[in-house]
């Protein structure tokens, strides 16, 4: 067990990095061009209106003290209140979470689904017509914007072949289901490109591994073979790598949504920030933020459990 130790201090190290992300945060939000209160109101609102709503929400205190007061509601459990929706962000938040974790999550799902066995493929079958196909969709999925992606495959399955809706969340677990197919696809077929290329290399030096000549030398066939022992320490680099790109899925979310009108967390970064409701946009951006730590950490722990030689 000393091989997890490291579980006891990591979550201390990752403080800091937290309180720099809320000073980025803060910093950048402030710096988007416009008044809150203006945009609120109006054009056609008077210099003594913008006054009470700036005084109301903190906007005329100067930034050190607003930022104090976002530290204070955050050892809280609190994130302010919204300027749009006049209600608590973390109460706008929870209404908003669970379409971008279907995204992410089914979009990680689909993307395994379809890297583990293509990279598995094309490394047993080197150098032949599997082995390039497999290549050639891994060249192309890392070529495709996601906007055009989403939009062509919108083309295609909902237009041309009339089979899937073309946007929205539905209401009931099936028809959420059955709408998020697509955006999930969408953000899968470039995560499978990457993962598929770096699994097919991890196999490839695997198979020319000693210990794997080791193993065929004792007479075990190719299949237990690869499976048993070349696919498991072929996990490790693909573990980590998985967990980079899931921070860069959970910040893509914001175009898929868009695209999809998927009521989700980074639609609603979006809004927030064209609508320049500050307290909005530093809450999606932190819990963005802790998700992309939380993830990586458990990637860590899920490393040292799959290959023993890793100490961290």
């Amino acid at each position: 067990m000393h091989r997890y130790r490291f579980v006891l201090y990591r979550p201390l190290q990752l403080i800091p990095v937290l309180f720099g992300i809320s000073v980025i945060t803060f910093v950048l939000v402030r710096s988007i061009p416009g008044d809150p209160a203006r945009v609120l109101l109006g054009p056609r609102s008077t210099p003594d209106a913008i006054a009470r709503i700036r005084a109301q929400f903190g906007l005329d205190e100067p930034l050190w003290v607003q930022y104090l007061y976002f530290l204070k509601n955050l050892f809280h459990g609190e994130m302010g209140k919204s300027i749009l929706y006049k209600i608590d962000v973390l109460k706008v938040l929870t209404t908003r979470i669970e379409p971008t974790l279907v995204l992410v999550f089914g979009a990680v799902l689909i993307a395994l689904l379809l890297a583990v066995p293509l990279a598995a493929l094309s490394a047993r079958y080197k150098g032949r017509l599997a082995d390039h196909l497999v290549r050639l969709f891994s060249t192309a999925g890392l070529g495709f914007p996601p906007f055009w992606l989403g939009i062509m495959l919108i083309i295609l399955f909902s237009v041309v072949l009339d089979v899937l809706p073309t946007s929205g969340y539905g209401r009931d677990f099936g028809d959420k289901l059955h709408h998020m197919i697509l955006p999930c696809l969408t953000m899968a077929l470039p995560l499978a490109a990457v993962l598929t290329r770096n699994l097919r290399a991890a196999m490839l030096a695997e198979l020319a591994s000693d210990q794997v000549v080791a193993v065929r030398a004792r007479g075990l066939p190719e299949t237990i073979v690869f499976w048993r022992h070349v696919l498991p320490n072929s996990l490790v680099p693909a573990i980590n790598l998985l967990a980079v790109n899931i921070g860069w899925l959970i910040g893509g979310s914001v175009v898929i949504e868009s695209v999809f009108a998927v009521p989700g967390m980074g639609q609603l970064l979006v809004r927030g920030i064209f609508t320049r409701d500050y307290m909005v946009v530093q809450g999606v951006a932190m819990v963005f933020a802790c998700a992309s730590v939380l993830i990586n950490f458990l990637a860590d722990i899920l490393t040292v459990a799959v290959d023993p030689r890793v100490r961290l």
